[in-house]
Order: C-alpha cells, then structure tokens, then sequence
C-alpha cells in the first residue's frame, strides 16, 4: 500500500476544504515583523530581536446541522511574548498573547453574514481562500489587553509633573481674587 502524497499547504492561500477533508495541520514560527500591525504595537525601544509567534492550526469536517453537508472547521491556536507599554509606569511590560479559537467556514461572505447573528461560533467564508497568517494576526490584535500593566511597577509611578517647590505651595494657599484682576485691567 502507497503512503498518500504529503501535501504543502500554504497558509497565505489556504484551500479550507481540502484542508479540513485531509484532516491536515500546519505548525510553525513566525518573526513578529511578519505581523506588521500587531508589530507596530510593541513598547518603543522593545528589542528588535522578539520571541517568535508560534502557531498551529488544524482543520477538520464535522457533521453539518440537519444531514447537510459537513461543516469546514478550524482550530487556530497561538502564542508570543510581547513587549508592551504599561499605561501606569510607561515602562516596557513583557505580557503573554495567547489564542485559542475555532471558526467554522460557510461558502461565502454573504452566508457568513446571514448566520453569523444565528450562531455562537465564529465563521469565516471558504471563498476567497483566507490567508491564515491575517487571521491570526487578527486573533492576536484582539487578545492584547486594553490597559497593559504590570502587577507592581519595577520603579516607583510618579504622581504629578514636576516637583512641588514652595513657588507652588505660595500660589495654592493664596489664590488670586479675579475681581481684582479685572479691577487692575480696566484702569
């Protein structure tokens, strides 16, 4: 018996039925520059040489809803290490980017539309081919936090602009009457 030939899929152009009918996968290692969008939300000065994105994806034909036809799905999972800005000490702030999703594929754009209110999961169109690459790219965009933090800042967090001198603590105990100031201003 002959083995079946390996096939060489390619994620940019990904043909989701054959994919999912082979029951293939696809793991690899991408340089975070590959992703120029999640790229351009690294922490300025964040190390040229990142940690890679790894992922996997893997497809797979389940049973379609009433004996239709069987459903396209796939397991897209994925993770990096990210240098981000924390918003309280605006230092760098190595935080883990992980996704973990399955999307259902439906024939077209217009089908994804008209079932996406109706379903749960996520759907995404067969044609035209996806590029899986964007997909994860789009899962990772979503999966950064809205407030990048540490849990304790490394350096104390200041709490106001410059040092308060005793020029401002003069000003603050005696504020200035504006009725006066306008007294001044008509003469």
């Amino acid at each position: 018996m002959k083995n079946a030939p390996k096939i060489a899929w390619n994620p940019r152009r990904l043909d989701m039925r054959a994919f999912a009918q082979a029951g293939a996968s696809l793991r690899a290692e991408e340089p975070l520059s590959t992703f120029a969008r999640l790229h351009a939300e690294r922490a300025p000065g964040a190390s040229a040489a990142s940690e890679p994105v790894r992922w996997l994806a893997r497809g797979e034909l389940r049973p379609g809803a009433g004996g239709d036809e069987s459903a396209v799905w796939l397991h897209l999972q994925a993770d990096v290490r990210m240098s981000l800005t924390c918003q309280r000490c605006l230092g760098p702030v190595e935080l883990p980017l992980v996704v973990d999703r399955w999307f259902r594929f439906v024939t077209d754009e217009a089908a994804a539309e008209a079932q996406d209110d109706d379903c749960e999961e996520d759907l995404l169109a067969l044609e035209p081919r996806p590029n899986l690459l964007d997909v994860l790219e789009d899962e990772l965009l979503m999966a950064l936090p809205l407030v990048p933090m540490h849990e304790v800042c490394p350096m104390p967090v200041r709490m106001q602009v410059g040092d308060i001198g005793e020029e401002a603590d003069d000003a603050i105990s005696t504020p200035k009457n504006p009725f006066a100031e306008l007294a001044r201003m008509k003469k």
